[in-house]
């Protein structure tokens, strides 16, 4: 993946990579906290970074780079609503 910073408004820097899908180079544009997210579910769940991006692909109704931050952030709303059900843990 290649990669190149552009400065964003609120001061996250927008990181732009190409990535394959498809066996066709696109270009995905995110915030560094999404990327980084990103390689965290992806070795979470035992995938290349690209073999993610490529599910998400697979699934999406609007842009990439869009389609990208609503699976994270649905990700992780139902990480949070998992551990909110098991409640506290012993200890503390």
């Amino acid at each position: 993946m290649n990669e190149d910073a552009v400065p964003a408004a609120e001061g996250e820097a927008i990181r732009k990579r190409s990535v394959k899908l498809a066996g066709h180079s696109t270009s995905l544009s995110l915030e560094g906290v999404f990327w980084d997210a990103l390689k965290d579910v992806a070795a979470g769940r035992g995938l290349s970074l690209n073999a993610l991006i490529e599910e998400i692909d697979r699934g999406r109704g609007s842009n990439l780079s869009s389609a990208v931050r609503v699976y994270l952030l649905n990700h992780y709303r139902c990480a949070a609503e998992d551990t909110s059900r098991r409640g506290p843990s012993a200890g503390s």
